[in-house]
């Protein structure tokens, strides 16, 4: 994998790792990380030795969002295309078939709340923070937002993007948006150990989980049964379908060919 300063990546028993690694400067967006991000993220998509992807931030926080110096450097016509780029890793993220699971920690606020919220799932330490906070300088959180809502409706997702109100980890928790919190310590053995578990599932099932739900939710129920047999039916027909069968039956592990 190709590294940059703002953006650092390993790849480790199907587990594809993304460091966010500007921690002077709480991992805001720059050009620089935002650019580093998407490619990562895409080389992982393309990597057929990675089952699972772990999106991580250096230092005592995830991401305060967008790095307000650069964004005040831009000139008017210039701020359409920079936040652009500022969101393109949500498009970059949905068109993913693989997991990908944020570790969080300290404040994960305006994009960086939204990149989080963007991932499939949230595994946070207890001193984790989430806000769309962008209403307490003037601006307002409507990606980050959008993504808050698709988690836990819209009606409550406005209420904190009007208010800029922070949700601590245990919120999180009982809102559906962390899967797992544990202590700071605890929070790269638990986050990793939660990869390696998906890693070792097999990556056509979870891909066909993945995209399935993604293209489910817009459908009529009608249609959605009907397009979940259909795929179902396809991933049935599979070799890895019939040797996870036959490993259950046999009681061994099985070995996934991804076909």
């Amino acid at each position: 994998m190709t590294e940059s300063k703002a953006v650092i990546t390993k790849v480790e028993d199907g587990v594809g790792r993304i460091t966010l690694n500007r921690p002077e400067s709480m991992n805001t967006f720059s050009t620089e990380l935002a650019e580093g991000l998407c490619d990562s993220l895409e080389a992982m998509e393309s990597d057929p030795s990675v089952v699972v992807v772990v999106l991580d931030g250096e230092g005592k926080n995830f991401s305060t969002g967008i790095d307000l110096k650069e964004f005040l450097s831009k000139e008017r016509h210039e701020i359409r295309d920079f936040l652009r780029l500022m969101d393109r890793h949500n498009n970059v993220l949905f068109s993913m078939s693989k997991p990908v699971v944020a570790s969080v920690q300290g404040y994960t606020l305006a994009n960086g709340a939204g990149l989080a919220l963007a991932c499939d799932f949230i595994v946070a330490a207890e001193n984790a923070v989430f806000g769309t906070t962008a209403i307490n300088v003037g601006l307002i959180c409507l990606e980050p937002g959008y993504q808050l809502s698709r988690w836990i409706g819209p009606k409550r997702a406005l209420q904190y993007v009007l208010t800029g109100d922070f949700i601590p980890a245990e919120e999180a928790l009982k809102l559906g948006i962390a899967y797992r919190v544990v202590p700071q310590e605890k929070l790269e053995e638990a986050t990793m150990d939660f990869a390696r578990k998906l890693a070792k599932k097999s990556p056509l099932a979870l891909k066909t989980g993945k995209r399935g739900l993604q293209q489910m939710e817009s459908l009529p129920l009608e249609r959605a049964i009907e397009a979940a047999g259909e795929k179902f039916a396809a991933l049935a027909a599979t070799e890895d379908a019939r040797e996870g069968l036959e490993a259950f039956l046999g009681k061994r592990t099985p070995v996934w060919q991804g076909r």
